[in-house]
């Protein structure tokens, strides 16, 4: 338990400063000291302050944790979808991604990120609606179950993957396949992720077909470090 608090800095920020509020106010309480310029300040701290920091650095912490990829499979029906990402020996694009140093625990939040002005405030948002669907839809349903009925709300953003992958870099047009499709990948048009090119991210569940989808180019070469 120490040794997680200590490698958990805002959390031992947090209980720090939730510990410093008790102290002091209950040294408040015992003493009934009179009420002078000093003994405000202290009631400032214990009242105030602290507490002001303890909330601060808690949802931080929070925060922080959501982004983990053990805080997304903790619902059931999400447990594949880690253990995928998890398997070193899995080649679906989302556990090549988890493999990868720069993605790490955090791939599921990379990948299903807005990255717009207000991207974290969206991002949060969806996660809360997430927990409303687990709760009311998913809580009491087979994982079999889950996995032919669970589905992406909405086609998979280009963008996001190119958050990352530019498509202006040399060794990415080098390559045919991506060459070939440029314009459709940019504008949206071609999804990274659909079954013709990088295939969909994880292998449980399909994103809906677009009923205007061309048809898609010969699959791309797995190549897991293509910048």
């Amino acid at each position: 338990m120490a040794s997680w608090i200590i490698a958990n800095p805002l959390i031992a920020a947090a209980i720090g400063c939730a510990a410093g509020s008790a102290i002091l106010l209950l040294w408040y309480l015992v003493r009934r000291p009179a009420l002078t310029h000093a003994t405000k300040l202290v009631l400032l701290a214990a009242i105030g302050v602290l507490p002001l920091a303890t909330a601060t650095t808690g949802n931080v912490a929070g925060f922080e944790a959501t982004k983990e990829r053990r805080f997304c499979g903790s619902c059931h029906v999400m447990t594949p979808y880690r253990n995928d990402s998890e398997d070193p020996k899995s080649m679906a694009l989302a556990a090549r991604h988890a493999r990868n140093a720069l993605f790490g625990d955090a791939n599921c939040y990379a990948c299903h990120a807005d990255y717009g002005m207000f991207g974290t405030i969206v991002t949060k948002a969806g996660g809360m609606r997430h927990i409303y669907e687990y709760v009311f839809h998913y809580r009491n349903m087979s994982l079999d179950e889950a996995r032919e009925t669970i589905h992406i709300r909405k086609p998979f953003q280009n963008a996001t993957c190119m958050h990352c992958h530019s498509t202006e870099g040399p060794s990415w047009n080098a390559i045919k396949e991506h060459a070939s499709v440029l314009d459709r990948v940019r504008g949206g048009e071609l999804s990274c992720a659909s079954e013709g090119c990088h295939g969909p991210a994880h292998p449980f569940s399909k994103p809906k077909p677009r009923p205007d989808a061309k048809p898609e180019p010969s699959p791309a070469p797995n190549l897991e470090t293509q910048p």
